[in-house]
This record gives structure tokens, C-alpha cells and sequence, in this order.
């Protein structure tokens, strides 16, 4: 047969194992609700939208730059045959050319 000191070890047991009714009620508060969840799905939605818009802003700034990057290359090697073409013509012509 159980003595009270029996009864008393398996209470003192039990705490330690099982959560008490208030520990019960603080760990359902810290569980979101259905409308929390859905708050925050349409919070990570709006995000990554905006994320998407981000990059979409950023591969065309990288398109007009690599645009712009080779049109100056562009630009390098015409001015490099012009200068030779003046360098030509001033030969020809007998003028020395000072930079």
C-alpha cells in the first residue's frame, strides 16, 4: 500500500515531469494564430515581391552600364583611329603636331 511520504515523492515527481495548467496557458500564447499566420504570409509575400522588383530594377542597371561600358570602348577606338588619321595628314602636310 501507498504511504502519504509514497504519494508525496510521485507529486513532487510530477511537477517536474508534467506542466502545470498556467505552464500550459503561457505556452498556447506564445502559438500564433491563424490570422497572425496569415498576417505574416502576406507580410513575406509583400516581401519578396519587392525583393523581385529589386533585382528586376538591378539586372536592367547592369544591362545599361555593360551598354554603356561597351559603347565607350566603342568610342576609345574611334578616337584612336581619328588621332592616327590626323597623325597621317600632319606627316603629309609637313606640320608637327605638340600635345
Amino acid at each position: 500500500m501507498l504511504e502519504d511520504k509514497d504519494i508525496q515523492k510521485l507529486i513532487e515527481a510530477q511537477k517536474e515531469i508534467f506542466a502545470t495548467k498556467t505552464e500550459m496557458a503561457n505556452m498556447f500564447s506564445v502559438v500564433a494564430t491563424r490570422d497572425e499566420l496569415n498576417e505574416l504570409k502576406e507580410e513575406v509575400s509583400n516581401l519578396l515581391e519587392s525583393i523581385q522588383a529589386l533585382t528586376v530594377s538591378v539586372d536592367k542597371l547592369a544591362k545599361s552600364f555593360a551598354i554603356y561600358h561597351d559603347e565607350q570602348i566603342s568610342l576609345g577606338s574611334k578616337v584612336d583611329r581619328l588621332e592616327k588619321w590626323i597623325d597621317q595628314i600632319a606627316a603629309k602636310v609637313g606640320i608637327k603636331l605638340e600635345s
